[in-house]
């Protein structure tokens, strides 16, 4: 028996037409956005120390979410029994946030109002990187917001203070987000190997709140013991480093490091913790698609995203 549920209008096939985030509406106009999620592209990779190209991170994670555009009825999941993001769930893709080369502090003032945006709109800002010093304007958009959690999943602990009079590069966000007063902890989950940060801004960092894993620590204790780690009712941002995966899944990106996680490690992990908490932001970073011709690091970044995005909304009712 045919299932005839899609023969009406276009086919509309992942490689035809505009590669929006899943094929989603663009929302170019921010003082109008109503929406459950919001798709900013950060497109910024000045404050890389090693292989920059993820400046081109969004436009392929956007190409390679065309995959998974099927459906706006949702994504029938037979293990867990559930309908993901179905109709209901409104996403919309903002573009990106103007960059100005060689000018961080204004292309990070740049993102940051539009993840204020996202917020004023109400809703869950997704920020696609870019560098990880992307998430430093995510973070300062969250003032006013009340108190957040930071749950980090990544190859390296990104704690640096200040190198060389550099406050702001991909090697600091961590340190800049526990700065911040309306931060309550974080809990960095995936460090391992050589760090570009070191013993002392562990030492500071453990000092400051942080709770810091290695893969083989969390594989040793699980995903959902690793996720009763965060706070009970605390309000959670997710900071997810590509690199956080392991290179012979994610070769696209700067920074690689062997020995991370695979795909279903992150994933429960995830699904934990949206169960448990409420996600009020989210950030992936550090694709850097020429280091991949196969586009499979972008594939599995678009993966991660609407999986994440289907656990959020299902925890909440939709």
């Amino acid at each position: 028996m045919s299932d005839n549920t899609y023969d009406t209008g276009r086919l509309n096939l992942p490689f035809v037409g505009i590669a929006t985030f899943a094929k989603r509406p663009y929302a170019p106009d921010w003082s109008t956005l109503k929406a459950d999620v919001a798709v900013l592209g950060a497109p910024f990779d000045a404050g890389t120390q090693y292989r920059s190209g993820a400046r081109f991170g969004p436009r392929a994670v956007r190409e390679a979410s065309t995959l998974f555009s099927f459906g706006h009825a949702g994504a029938y999941d037979h293990e867990d029994d559930v309908t993901y993001l179905p109709g209901s769930v409104r996403i919309v893709d903002m573009g990106d946030a103007d960059i100005v080369h060689t000018d961080t502090a204004t292309s990070h003032a740049n993102i940051e109002t539009g993840v204020r945006a996202a917020l004023a709109a109400g809703a869950l800002p997704v920020v696609i990187g870019g560098d990880h010093s992307v998430n430093i304007p995510c973070i300062n958009a969250f003032d006013g917001q009340g108190d957040i959690y930071i749950l980090q999943i990544d190859a390296h602990l990104d704690f640096v203070d200040v190198r060389h009079g550099v406050r702001n590069g991909h090697g600091n966000p961590m340190r800049r987000a526990a700065e911040k007063p309306y931060v309550t902890g974080l809990t960095q989950v995936g460090i391992r190997n050589v760090s570009s940060t070191t013993q002392e801004g562990y030492e500071a960092a453990r000092a400051m709140g942080s709770d810091i894993l290695s893969v083989r620590q969390m594989r040793a204790l699980g995903a959902v013991e690793t996720a009763k780690r965060i706070p009970s009712g605390a309000r959670v941002y997710i900071t997810l480093d590509i690199d956080a995966f392991c290179p012979s899944i994610a070769p696209g990106t700067g920074t690689p490091s062997h020995g991370g996680f695979l795909y279903y490690e992150v994933l429960e992990l995830l699904q934990q913790v949206a169960q448990a908490h409420k996600i009020v932001g989210i950030d992936l970073v550090e694709v850097a698609p020429d280091y991949d011709p196969s586009g499979s690091t972008s594939i599995l970044a678009a993966q991660v995203l609407l999986n994440l995005l289907g656990f959020v909304f299902h925890a909440r009712g939709s």
